[in-house]
């Protein structure tokens, strides 16, 4: 249930003061709450969500400094302010090294004590806000939430989840829209590292003659236009991972400079003499085959083997075709929430066309396809009128994967198709619905439904 108002918690064991400082905060935009010893302040904590409290240091049992532990304790931890003698000041110094945020001493002044709660409110608020934040984030790039229930792709995601929790460089391979970065990201947030930055670099995006100083840095006057000093990426990223896409456009001077951070992890920015070491993860992705690149000399081969630790392959969307529906289902979700859409549904022919076409860019080219959809779309489903002129041709007969038999050949109808990537989903976890619901993309009530129609309900579900 979301609260209308912050909520204050108050704990003291003199009646008097307990009641003064109510009155005092009673016209403030607050939800009171109030506790007559340590003891019942734990447990309003337990049973309330608080924002901030207001607590006595000096309690028989349960102290303030007890109250305070208990709050930081908390997952969300609410601002503390407790209340001292002026005589025991140090008291509230070491509160405040347990986690209270500030405090008064006694005479209380109202006014002031009224301004440090306010400002405790935005403290808390700010708090709630980036864990929040962080929480959305944490999800997001969970390798849970990467949508895929094919074989290919749940093996590159327990690739990626092993190298995850390893310092060893990853190489990405994959055609463009394969979703290299995303994979990039999950390594990153599933690490040791999650804290530190992702700094995502795409090397074909600058110009050959600025790449060094925009990897390493430059020093003022290192070159025309250098008016200032310039913090490169691999600097920037100190602490953090790298990511470098499209390795394969650096120039070969470049990759000389490359190959002798990964080797002696520091850098030297442009203009400069003396060497700064970083610590740094790197993770890079190609779209072209280095090895090639290798063979005829516009690749190093020292640099690719220091790249090459540990390859990772994205397929692409063409060869796995079952993941198709579920990304279909995701992407539709996602995007009609983001463009204030209501929920859309796809008629069983718009999603036999979408899973015929070849998609040459990938899982970029079927985001962009839905979002145009769900932009024009006048009516609650979708149909073959709304799909982009080149899906809406596709020949739903065709065969675009020998290993793929559904579908495209005419074997299996749309339902089988949907009941075949739900039953792989349960089965790839243990027949955990909420794990199974975020790797098809869907909530997990939508999941439910879906095996109420398809007859699966049966399934065992543990949570």
């Amino acid at each position: 249930m979301l609260k209308s108002k912050p909520t204050l918690l108050i704990v003291d064991d003199d009646s008097a003061n307990l009641n003064a400082y109510a009155m005092g905060f009673r016209r403030q935009p607050y939800r009171l709450l109030t506790a007559d010893n340590g003891a019942r302040g734990l447990e309003i904590m337990r049973e309330e969500q608080v924002d901030v409290v207001l607590t006595d240091m000096k309690m028989p049992g349960v102290s303030g400094l007890d109250v305070v532990k208990a709050a930081a304790a908390q997952a969300v931890p609410p601002a503390t302010i407790v209340v001292t003698a002026y005589g025991t000041i140090e008291n509230a110094v070491e509160a405040m090294r347990f986690g209270a945020l500030d405090y008064v001493t006694k005479p209380v002044n109202l006014d002031e004590l009224r301004a440090k709660v306010a400002k405790a409110m935005e403290v808390y608020a700010l708090r709630a806000r980036n864990d929040e934040l962080q929480g959305l984030l944490n999800d997001r790039f969970k390798f849970e939430g990467v949508v895929g229930v094919s074989a290919a792709m749940r093996s590159v995601i327990e690739q990626s989840r092993l190298v995850a929790g390893t310092r060893a460089s990853a190489l990405i391979e994959g055609e463009s829209g394969t979703g290299k970065e995303l994979i990039a990201r999950a390594i990153h947030f599933n690490s040791p590292r999650a804290n530190g930055p992702f700094v995502p670099i795409h090397c074909a995006a600058i110009p050959e003659t600025l790449l060094e100083s925009e990897l390493f840095g430059s020093e003022k006057g290192a070159f025309t236009g250098a008016i200032q000093r310039r913090i490169g990426h691999f600097e920037s990223a100190d602490g953090g991972t790298v990511f470098l896409d499209e390795v394969s456009e650096i120039p070969l001077d470049v990759q000389v400079k490359l190959l002798r951070v990964l080797e002696q992890r520091e850098i030297t920015r442009v203009g400069a003499n003396r060497p700064i070491a970083i610590d740094i993860r790197l993770v890079a992705a190609t779209n072209k085959n280095l090895e090639k690149l290798v063979e005829t000399g516009r690749f190093r081969q020292d640099l690719y083997y220091r790249l090459n630790v540990v390859r990772i392959t994205l397929p692409p969307l063409r060869e796995r075709v079952e993941d198709i529906p579920p990304l279909v289902r995701h992407f539709l979700e996602e995007l009609c929430r983001q463009h204030q859409r209501p929920p859309l549904r796809l008629s069983p022919e718009v999603l036999e066309r979408i899973a015929a076409f070849p998609w040459p860019g990938n899982i970029r080219e079927l985001r962009n396809a839905i979002e145009q959809m769900v932009v024009f779309a006048t009516g609650e489903t979708l149909e073959v009128s709304n799909l982009p002129p080149a899906i809406r041709g596709t020949q739903t007969g065709a065969v675009t994967s020998s290993s793929q038999p559904s579908i495209l050949n005419g074997g299996l109808n749309l339902g089988e198709v949907e009941r075949q990537c739900i039953l792989r989903a349960l089965e790839q976890t243990g027949q955990n619905r909420t794990q199974a619901a975020a790797c098809l993309g869907i909530s997990r009530r939508t999941l439910q439904r879906r095996l109420k129609e398809l007859g699966l309900e049966s399934a065992d579900a543990p949570e």
